[in-house]
């Protein structure tokens, strides 16, 4: 299993399919092979809202970000 997280507050936001954190980690930057944080707005949830993600996937994004301008995400496997 794989735990999405605010990585500000903690708070979990949900799980993950591995072909959901396939389309995060082909989608986002990393600053590295070991980063597990990414920071997402609004615009880099319609970006993968054209097909790529899930509507789980989605739906959990838009709820993370909430009525912020941005939110710094990380994942954990279990």
């Amino acid at each position: 299993m794989i735990d999405l997280y605010n990585n500000d507050t903690n708070q979990l936001l949900g799980s993950l399919t591995e072909a959901d954190l396939r389309v995060l980690t082909n989608a986002l930057e990393e600053e590295s092979q070991e980063d597990q944080d990414y920071f997402i707005d609004a615009a880099t949830i319609d970006l993968l809202a054209d097909g790529r993600a899930t509507d789980h996937l989605v739906q959990m994004l838009r709820a993370a970000l909430g009525g912020a301008d941005g939110v710094e995400i990380r994942w954990r496997r279990r």
